[in-house]
């Protein structure tokens, strides 16, 4: 069953769309997994419900997947632009707890994203960890955002750097971290999780990239870096780009990462 529409949000001062995909056989009396599942840079709250197979899943896993609307803000509380991560992080769990009989407990909770949602994933876990058990990030960029930001400085205007990632992205970067493109450890998703390293509770993390994907050699070094600060990662990799064939197929086995071990 497949929820379209929006809600008024009051950090972000506006109605926002969300999809929403719960069990055809949802009852009442049940409590239910919850898997909020977030968009990539140039798509919408649809996205996921349209071209993924998240609709059969929400029957195989006993889960309800919320699917929220971030336009292209990298899932952030932006310097000059709205708060989305705290509408992704801190209200909208509370809709959803008042809308839908869903489990309150971190182990029935899991965040996952590809590309930008990838990274908005990363960062929503690794900044609170008593909330997310579980995090699943598939082809995520910015996963080493400090040398990103700097890289941007440099370049951002040139007409190599606007062919590879387009005129809008370096607006788009400004608007989130000002127009000096100013770096802060809440946004770095390795230094959240260097700052997790010596705290009992961490999200258990999936991550997969396609080995054709431009994403993948930052992938493979973040996977590396994680494992030196003690997290408990799975890490994939398989021929494909970046696109819903391998988003689809990352999806897939996210999940059986999440659920294998769980009554469906």
């Amino acid at each position: 069953m497949i929820l379209r529409g929006n809600v008024f949000s009051k950090s972000l001062q506006m109605e926002t769309g969300i999809n929403v995909i719960i069990p055809n056989n949802f009852s009442e009396d049940n409590e239910y997994n919850i898997a909020y599942v977030l968009h990539g840079l140039c798509a919408n709250s649809g996205n996921w419900a349209d071209n993924s197979m998240l609709p059969v899943y929400a029957n195989d896993y006993n889960t309800i997947f919320v699917m929220p609307e971030v336009a292209r803000s990298f899932y952030s509380d932006m310097k000059f632009g709205l708060k989305y991560f705290s509408y992704i992080t801190n209200e909208l769990p509370t809709i959803c707890k008042a809308v839908f009989n869903i489990s309150s407990k971190r182990e029935n909770t899991a965040i996952i994203g590809g590309s930008m949602g990838g990274y908005g994933a990363l960062k929503s876990a690794l900044s609170k960890p008593e909330q997310y058990g579980y995090c699943c990030t598939f082809a995520s960029p910015c996963l080493f955002l400090k040398e990103g930001l700097d890289y941007q400085r440099q370049n951002g205007d040139t007409a190599e750097f606007k062919a590879i990632y387009g005129e809008q992205l370096k607006i788009d970067f400004e608007a989130i971290f000002g127009k000096e493109l100013v770096w802060n450890e809440k946004d770095d998703v390795l230094e959240l999780a260097k700052n997790l390293s010596n705290n009992k509770i961490k999200p258990k993390i999936y991550c997969a990239c396609g080995t054709n994907d431009y994403l993948l050699e930052d992938n493979k070094r973040y996977n590396k870096e994680l494992n030196k600060l003690g997290f408990d990662i799975r890490y994939e990799e398989w021929e494909a780009s970046h696109d819903f064939y391998f988003f689809d197929e990352a999806l897939k086995r996210a999940l059986e990462f999440l659920y294998k071990n769980n009554d469906k």
